[in-house]
């Protein structure tokens, strides 16, 4: 019988995925991952290991008609990460819902990275990710990650001006 964890965190910042899994990483991959940190959040759901790199805003675009006919709204997950044994990996595919779908960025991604240190997680083809090749996967997202908006940046320095003052 499996048991299921009801203290993990199924939405965590970027900082909290290299605190959390980065004791090994180089400074150089923690660096490049931080500067995802304004843009996206990670997800994840039952297995702590396997995280979606969402957008912090979650932003709703339009997709292809489901079943009904009718036009619906999802948000883009840009990555999928796997971490095994200290190492972060880039997924073949991220998990699609009824309210997400992946982005055309991870196939293009994907295709990209050397066939050298592939593994097999849970039925999901994933490519290493190193110093080889980190620039070009943070690029890559940032280039089909949107920046966030005006009125969240304004939400989040209320909120740290908040926290700094005391009460």
């Amino acid at each position: 019988m499996v048991r299921k964890n009801y203290k993990l965190k199924k939405t965590i910042s970027v900082k909290q995925f290299i605190q959390e899994f980065g004791e090994n990483f180089s400074q150089h991959t923690k660096d490049r991952l931080m500067e995802l940190e304004i843009r996206c959040v990670l997800t994840r759901k039952d297995d702590p290991n396997r995280l979606d790199l969402k957008h912090v805003e979650h932003t709703k675009y339009k997709c292809a008609e489901n079943e009904d006919s009718k036009q619906t709204e999802k948000e883009y997950a840009f990555a999928q990460f796997i971490v095994s044994e200290d190492i972060v990996y880039f997924s073949e595919k991220c998990r699609e819902t009824n309210d997400v779908m992946q982005n055309e960025i991870v196939d293009k991604i994907y295709n990209s990275l050397s066939s050298e240190g592939i593994i097999t997680y849970e039925d999901v083809n994933a490519k290493k990710i190193d110093e080889s090749n980190i620039d070009f996967v943070i690029d890559s997202i940032l280039s089909a990650c949107p920046d966030v908006s005006q009125r969240y940046i304004s939400i989040v320095k209320d909120m740290l001006s908040r926290s700094n003052n005391k009460f």
